[in-house]
């Protein structure tokens, strides 16, 4: 390897230090200021926002299945009966219009 792959892995890993660095001393100010329960929701958003990306261009049958699955989720606020539901709505529907 030559000077300048050093280099780069260098100066890859100086920035992957400070990233998480940065990450450090942002979320413990973070979490002694009035913005402390962004810290809680953000895991949260995050699947919310993988799936609302993912439904974008879904079928019909998606769409009816996710919106089942997420009334499952607000009644009984437990995860396997809400991928349960879902499944079985896609399943059921899927066998329906095919």
């Amino acid at each position: 390897m030559t000077g300048a792959h050093w280099g780069v892995i260098g100066i890859l890993a100086l920035a992957a230090f400070g990233i998480r660095f940065l990450g450090l001393i942002a979320g413990s100010r973070i979490s002694g200021s009035r913005f402390a329960w962004v810290l809680d929701e953000i895991p949260g958003l995050i699947v919310i926002s993988l799936v609302a990306a993912s439904l974008a261009e879904q079928s019909f049958q998606t769409w009816i299945a996710a919106a089942v699955a997420v009334a499952v989720a607000a009644l009984t606020n437990h995860v396997i009966a809400t991928m349960i539901a879902g499944a079985v709505v896609y399943a059921g529907l899927a066998a329906i219009w095919l």
